[in-house]
Parts: structure tokens; sequence; C-alpha cells
């Protein structure tokens, strides 16, 4: 009977299946649609629809073989064509490209394309052959009705003959639909300009430029700024639109470009004989756009543009004969001159700028000073040089705006020479002074004899008259070492006005000075703004130079052995010469690691206590990159900086709280606002405070310090921020993060049902990581127990580092502190702590998650558990578990310590079982986890009571005396379904309890 059933499924498909392809196709997402439309005539819905059920696959352009019923009203701009029984049209939506799988709607393309509406004649006899025949001339989109007149309609567009299908829709076609909507009102030129613009065939054209072959006609109010030539019978104008680019087919119209292009009329004398041949003798020496009428005169003009003979085209050099007449010096000599250089420029780039002279109008100067050390003047230019043309404000971009340049007397323009300028580099142009009416030639200033242009000196040196220290030695000292930066900056000092510094303070530790520097230290010229870029609001060290006539260069090298040396300043109060400093840091020989951002905010925070501030910032000094510093530092958290303060619960020698933190914790140094950027602002934190802890140690900073370390670069211990105090009562608390799902004890006891064996693994794997980080560092817990393993978001990490401890604790060393079912046999013995302990910590823990039971659940946690624990007893599972899982176990429970697998190895193993699916191991295991599911879904598992008298899960001083040597079950190894066998355990029955 199965059978059949399952042979008769295979016959009957589902409807959105197709017979064809077997899967969704283009005709199934037609045929879907079918109850949607109808024209209202049987024999074209059929034609239609059989259309679109011949089109299967996905591909695109499925308007190329299926047609649509298009609604009339989603045409717009309908008007008949004065060429024939026609409409056209702009279709809203555009024709059908492909299915969007996501949208589950066809995807179209051409929004608003332009399309034919034909009247068809008789829909009876509409066929395939009838379409076949439309496909000859046009691309045959649809059909619609006219719902005044009732006409059944073809939706067409016009077919290119001389292009492939795939560009049938070419340039020639844009223009052709276009044609209506035009007309010079002269049938020769009408003519001409459409047999230009139909000889134009590719989408996609060589160049991009199709006025290279396509005349336009552009009405006369699309020029402004027309004005007649002094040069001859032609006009100059601005063209507003500029010339065609390309069609743009989102918005179907032409993309322009150039637009206010500069253009040239020349009147056609007689438009009859306005020829191909005569169109292409034009274009020999002119960009030949397009044909116009001037409304005043009647007469029909070209629109031209001048070519260049060398580069035919429109280069630099035709840009500027462009604006000759714009200007003029009033010197034929000086014109021609200045015109010849600018004639030579072809390069469409800036390579040869420094070749062209221009005229530069003299109030385009200012702050035009005279030259104490020759006959020359300074100035700043306003415009700053030539730089390359902008197409689109079709002028020229100009760089270096408000430049210092150097003015000198011309003094006879008659023999200006093209050779006497290559004799001085760096020439802009000349000017004439209106007062004095001498023509000036605009040089670049000061040009380094060692580089050959303009370096840091020039600039420097441009500036020594505008300063002064007030003191000779000090002055040549700074104006030396300016001129010795030729391209390091850094080797430059400079005279610093003490005005430029506030919030200066004395610094506690010394006779130096703290300062914010409002301009900071000079990085770079900022060519843009002829001005020194700058690094700002700094804060600096302000120290006293003793003696100004014996500062050298070897001195400034010893001070940059320690400092970064900005410059010198002078005390307006003490008349004392300081120098401005940086402190540098050793380790990255630079001012800007974090370690002296971080050094520099000592002076502004205090704990109150010696030892947790050397603590604080002794992180802080270790920190130089930027890479996760929140991981390697920790702060002093002001208590105000925190809100919505709650207590949650006690701890062994403590109070854990919730909070917001305000300012969240450190991301990376900002360079802008010289501050720390923060994350996470508003954050959920725990406070963590202990008890007595104002009478804090050295010894009780060792043990948050060993909690620092192990965090370091470890993401499964919990995130310590920082320490903050309570000022009611002095306690200091540690600033952690907030696992909202407590330890992972408490999710457990939530959860455990709903967890499948990949999360329990999961979240052993991450514990052991973290495990594994602090065993790396040479660190041992020394605590750890599932409730000192928190559910942080997806994942579990340790905290409580050894830090249960009291903070003022000074007991004897042989006292052990601990959580009972949690020590290892040797510790409970007295012996000293070892990673291995760690391990045997981590075995109960494991226990604990894959069973969802607390250990030792059925024994009272005392002296008596502690010697069934050195004579071998283990917790026992309840339920059916792996093998694989309980060997694993075992191990870590192995009393002898050196049995036990290391951190590392184990984070491997559970590694290989959560990621390796194909290793043989997790095969095994994934078996032996389904034969384990497979017995605890049948059997019943006894519930357990999560607490009872006598048990106790908190860490805790313990003290026990004369323990048995610490061994194993005899059966240890031999038991393979449990840890310890059932018999070994009730062999046991001094330690258990009453169960209820």
């Amino acid at each position: 009977m199965h059978s059949f059933i399952k042979s008769v499924k295979k016959l009957i498909k589902p409807s959105h299946i197709c017979e064809k392809c077997n899967f969704t196709c283009n005709s199934i997402n037609f045929q879907q649609n079918f109850e949607n439309w109808t024209s209202g005539n049987d024999n074209i819905d059929k034609f239609i629809q059989d259309t679109q059920l011949s089109v299967h696959y996905y591909t695109y352009e499925v308007h190329e073989k299926a047609l649509e019923w298009i609604p009339y009203d989603r045409f717009k701009n309908t008007i008949k064509s004065r060429f024939g029984e026609t409409y056209r049209a702009n279709w809203i939506d555009g024709c059908i490209d492909f299915w969007d799988i996501i949208k589950q709607d066809w995807r179209r393309n051409q929004k608003n394309m332009i399309v034919i509406l034909k009247i068809l004649n008789d829909p009876k006899n509409i066929l395939s052959e009838f379409m076949n025949e439309i496909e000859t001339d046009y691309k045959f989109y649809g059909i619609t009705q006219n719902p005044e007149t009732n006409n059944y309609m073809l939706v067409l567009n016009d077919k290119c003959k001389k292009c492939t299908d795939y560009y049938s829709t070419c340039n020639a076609i844009h223009f052709k639909q276009n044609f209506d909507d035009w007309t010079s009102g002269n049938d020769y030129i009408d003519k001409v300009i459409q047999d230009t613009q139909l000889s134009v065939h590719d989408i996609i054209l060589y160049k991009d430029e199709a006025y290279k072959e396509a005349l336009e006609w552009i009405p006369y109010y699309r020029f402004n700024n027309t004005i007649k030539s002094r040069f001859g019978e032609v006009y100059r104008a601005n063209w507003i639109d500029g010339c065609i680019y390309n069609w743009n087919d989102k918005n179907q119209n032409w993309t322009r470009n150039k637009k206010n292009m500069i253009v040239m009329f020349k009147i056609l004398n007689d438009p009859k004989n306005i020829t191909l041949e005569f169109i292409n003798e034009i274009k020999t020496d002119y960009e030949f756009y397009g044909i116009t009428q001037n409304p005043e005169t009647n007469n029909y003009m070209m629109v031209l543009n001048d070519k260049c003979k060398k580069c035919n085209g429109i280069c630099n050099a035709i840009h500027f004969k462009q604006k000759f007449e714009t200007w003029a010096s009033g010197n034929d000599d000086i014109d021609r001159f200045i015109k010849d250089t600018q004639l030579s420029v072809h390069c469409k780039y800036n390579k040869e700028d420094r070749k062209v002279l221009e005229w530069i109008p003299y109030y385009r100067f200012y702050n035009i000073t005279k030259n104490r050390f020759d006959e020359t003047y300074r100035a700043n230019w306003i415009d700053g040089c030539i730089y390359k043309w902008d197409d689109d404000k079709q002028n020229w971009k100009r760089n270096k705006n408000n430049m210092i340049v150097i003015l000198k007397i011309l003094n006879d323009p008659k023999n200006i020479k093209l050779e006497l300028m290559n004799k001085i580099n760096y020439y802009y142009g000349i000017t004439q002074n209106p007062e004095t009416n001498n023509y000036m030639m605009v040089l670049n200033g000061l040009k380094c004899e060692k580089c050959n242009n303009i370096c840091n000196t020039i600039h420097f040196q441009r500036n020594f008259v505008n300063w002064t220290s007030g003191n000779d030695d000090i002055d040549r000292f700074i104006q030396d070492t300016q001129l010795l930066a030729h391209e390091n900056i850094k080797e430059a000092l400079e005279w610093i006005p003490y005005n430029r510094f506030n919030n200066t303070i004395k610094n506690r530790y010394g006779i130096s000075y703290r300062a914010n520097w409002i301009d900071g230290y000079i990085y770079k010229l900022d060519d843009k703004k002829q001005n020194w870029r700058r690094n700002k609001n700094m804060i600096v060290m302000l120290k006293i130079l003793n003696d100004p006539k014996n500062i050298t260069l070897k001195f400034i090298n010893e001070i940059k052995t320690d400092y970064e040396f900005y410059g010198i300043t002078q005390n307006p109060k003490t008349n004392n010469y300081m120098m401005v400093l940086n402190d540098k840091c050793k380790k990255c020989n630079k001012a800007s690691c974090n370690a002296i951002h971080f050094q520099y905010n000592f002076v502004n925070w205090t704990s109150g206590n010696d030892d947790i501030d050397i603590f604080i910032q002794d992180t802080q000094l270790s920190v130089h990159d930027n890479y996760e510093i929140f991981k390697k530092v920790l702060e002093w958290v002001p208590y105000n900086k925190l809100y919505d303060i709650k207590y949650i619960t006690k701890g062994g020698f403590g109070k854990i709280y919730k909070a917001n933190w305000i300012d969240g914790y450190i991301d990376k140094w900002d360079e802008d606002n010289k501050n720390w950027e923060r994350n996470n602002k508003n954050m959920f934190i725990a406070l963590k405070s202990l008890d007595n802890s104002k009478n804090v140690t050295l010894k009780f900073m060792n043990e948050i310090m060993l909690h620092n370390k192990g965090k370091i670069d470890n993401y499964f211990i919990i995130g310590f921020y920082g320490i903050t105090q309570d000022p009611k009562t002095k306690d200091y608390m540690m600033v952690l993060d907030y696992a909202e799902d407590g330890s992972l004890r408490d999710y457990l006891d939530k959860n455990y049902s709903i967890l499948n064996w990949d999360k329990r693994i999961g979240y052993l794997q991450n514990a052991i990581l973290g495990l594994r980080c602090i065993h790396e560092k040479e660190l041992f817990h020394r605590d750890l127990h599932i409730g000192n393993i928190l559910k942080l978001k997806h994942n579990t990490v340790i905290t409580d580092m050894g830090l249960c401890k009291p903070a003022n604790y000074d007991a004897s060393e042989n006292l052990i502190y601990g959580n009972l079912p949690y020590i290892a046999p040797e510790i409970l013995r007295g012996k000293n702590y070892t990673k291995a302990a760690d391990i045997y910590s981590f075995g109960i823990i494991m226990y604990e998650v894959i069973s969802g039971l607390r250990p030792y659940h059925n024994f009272s946690h005392n002296e008596y558990l502690a010697i069934g624990i050195c004579q071998g007893l283990r917790p026992r599972f309840n339920i059916k578990v792996p093998q694989l899982i309980i060997h694993l176990i075992k191990r870590c429970l192995d009393s002898d310590p050196l049995k036990r697998p290391n951190a590392k190895e184990i984070e491997n193993i559970l590694y290989t079982w959560l990621y390796k699916l194909s290793d043989k191991q997790t095969a095994v295991l994934q078996a032996q986890i389904k034969e384990a599911d497979d017995i605890n879904n049948n059997s019943p598992i006894s519930t357990i009571p999560t607490t009872n008298l006598g048990l106790s899960y908190e860490s805790r001083l313990l003290n026990f005396n004369n323990l048995p040597e610490p061994k194993n079950s005899d059966d240890y190894y031999e038991e393979n379904d449990n840890i310890i066998s059932k018999k070994f355990s009730e062999s046991l029955e001094c330690c258990r309890i009453d169960i209820p």
C-alpha cells in the first residue's frame, strides 16, 4: 500500500511545478497570475497566455518571448504621431526583465520607456504567424485597449534592422522616437539632422560621445551670453545643456556632458545645399554639434567648437583660446606672448601647466609688501595657479588658493622671449601695477637649491619676518632647524607664543608644567590653504630652558632621546624660556602611543590608595597599540559614573551588585578630540565588593593582578574593566561584565531540559578555553566550580580567579579554601595547588553540565565526604551517558594528578567532537549519543532535590586532618558506563545523607 501511494504521488505534480521543467519556471509564474487579468477578448487572452506558457527557464529579458496584457492607464503622454496611424506614449512600468524570487514578482526594466501603440484591426485573426510578422520590424511587448474607442492596440517599439536583436533598441531608435518633438521649420535641415541621427547605432558607443556622429536641432533659447566675436563673422555663446553623451535607460533620455560649454555660431548661408559631405568638411576644423536659428534674423546657424589640429579634439589650447576675448593686458607684445604659451599646451591634464602664462588682474593679489632683500614684492594670490580644465564647470580648476608669490618688474615688455622665460622656474603669469603702470612677472617664491623646488624650508623661510623670540640665539637656532627640514617636518622647531597654551598647571612630580597647546604641532603643509596642518589641542609639557646661549643641535638631540621636541616659548610673567615637549614612549619611540595618553591623565584621578593607583597605572603603561585596549587595561571608574545600582547576591566574602556604567569601556584613542573613544555607553556591569577592602593590602592587589593577567587576550574570562569605590562603605569594588543569565548552574536549573549535546559540549569548550589561557600564563584558578562559570550571552566565561578570599585574609597557608565537591583529593590533604587540581575541578563541572545534577547531591558536605573523595568516591550519573564522555571525565577525576589530561588536550578533544564531524572519534560519539538518547527517552529519571540539609556549594575555609592517601575506586577504569560503579558507591554509605 505504501509503495502504491508513493508511485501515485510521483504521477501527481503539485500545481506550482512545471511538467516540462520539473520546477517552478517562468511559465508557472505567469500561469499563477492568469486569474488577475483579462483583455475582455478570449482570442487575445489565449494568444497572450500561449506566449507566456512558452517561456520556461529562468532567463533575463522574458519580454523577448512573452507578451502581456497592459492596462491602458499604465501609459502616459499619449500623442498621435504625425507620421502615421500610430500613437506614441510613455509606458510607466516598463517591460518585464526577470522573475524576482525574493519579492515574488516580475522585475521590470526601462521604466517610463517610449513605446508605439498601433491599432489591432482584427483580434480574431491574431496568430503566432502574425506575431512573427510584427516582430520583423518591431519589438512586441503586449496588447492594451483604448477605453474611449475600445480599439485593441499593439504595444510596440521600433526595432533597428541593422543592429543585433540584443541591441535592437539602439541610439538611432532613441533619436527616431524623438522626431515628433522638434522641427527646424526647414525640411532640408530636418532631413540632414535626422539622417545623421539614424546613422548612430551602437548602444555603447566607442567613446560614449553621440555628438561625434549625430547632429541635433538646438532651440536658440538654450544658449545664453551670446556675443559677436571681435575676430570675425562668428558668435560665441554658452550652451546651457551641453552636448549629447549617451542614452540613459533609467531616465529614458539623453545624458549630456559639458553643461554651459562655450560654443561658436557660424551662419549657414544655404540650407538647401547642406549635405553629409558638407558636414564632414566642417568637421575637419570644428566639432559640429547641431543647428539652431536666430529668431531675430531668422538665420540658420551651425553650432560649432574649435578643434585642435594637433590633437584632433578640444584640448587645453582650445579652452585657453575660447577665453582670449575675456582679457587683455593693454600691450600687444605681452598679449601675443601669453597667448603663444597657452596655445602650446595641448595635454588634457596638468603635466604642462608650468609652461603656461596667464594675464592676472592686479586686484587678485593682496598683502603686497616689498622684499627687504631685493627689488621684488611678495603677495598672496587669491585664486592660485591653474591646475586643469573642469568639464563640469567649464572653467579652470585652480590649486593653492591664497598662495604666496613674488612680483618682479618686467623692464622691457617688447623683448620678452620664451627663451628668457625658460631661465626662470615656476612662473605663473604677468600683471600690471595700476599705480605705477609697471608690468610685473608673477613668479613662485624662493626655490630650494637643494631640492630644486618649494620644500618645507621655503615655507618656513617665508615666515621668518612674522615672528621673533626676542633672543637672537634662540631665533637663529629655531631658523636653523627649520632650514634643515627639507622633507622631514619633525626636524623643525618653532617659536610658539605663550598665549597659544591654556590650562597650564605645574606637574606634581617635578618642576615642569603641563598645558594644552591650542594649535598643536605641524605635521604637513596644506597646499590648498597654503598653511601648515596641525594636530590641535594636544597636551604638552613645558620645561624651563636654563641657558638659551648654550642651545645646540647636540643638546636638542639629547632632549629628543626621551621627548618629542616641538619648539620654544616664553612665560611672560617669569620671562623664562621654556621647551615645549612631549613624553616619548621608549618602546614605541613616539609620543602618540596609548601608554603616553594614559600617563598624561594620571594627575586627573586617584583611588585614594597608592597600591591600587600603581596597579591601574601599570596596566595602562603596558598598552601601546590600539587592539582591544579594554582587554589589557584597567581604569579608575568614579562611582558617580554608575547608576541604578542594585544588590543581587552575597558571595563568600563580598556582595555582587548590578549597575549601569554611563561612559562604557575604552575602545581607542580619538586623535581629533584628544580623548578616549568608548563603546557600550550605559552598559550593564557587575560590581563585586570585597568586605573590608577599604583596608586593602598589597597581597590583595596581587590577587586582582592575577585576574587582570588572566583576562588579557582571553575571551573566556569575565571582562574586568576597572575598580571603583563605594563612597559610603569605602569598600573597593571590581567593575566586571554583567552576565544576565547568572552562573552556569543558574542557567542549568532553568534550561537543562532543553539543552542538546552540542550546547552542553559547547559550554564546556568555552570554559576549558578560558582555563587553558589561564594555565598558559602559569596561573592557577584555585577555586574553579560551576558557580564561578558565568553564562554571558552565547558563551560561558570564568570569573573569581582566587578572589573569594577576604581582602584582608592572612591565615596560615595549610588551611584549604574552596568548594568541597570540586576540590581535588591531593589538595584536601594539604598538597600545593597545581594546574592538575584545576583539571579535577573541571571534571566535576563536566559531570554537572552533562547530567544536570549537582555533584554529591546525596552526600553531606563534611569531613566524611572529604574522606570518601580521597578513597575514590566520585559522583554518579543517573542517565545513560556516551562512554567517550565518561572516559574523559574519569581521566580528569583520576586520583593521580599526573594522569589527568591538560587543558589543551581537553580543548582539542571537545573541539573535535563539536566541529570535526568527519573524524572517526566524532562518528563514534554521535552513535553513542543516539544510543543514550534512545535509552534516556524511554527511562524515567528520578527527581533529585537541589538543596538539602548539610549541603554547601559555596567556597569556604576547610580544615581536614589525617585524610587517607588518594586512590581510585578498585574498578575505576573497568567501569565504562559510569564514573564509578554502583557497588563501590554503596560501599561508602558513611558519607551519604537520607533523601526524603
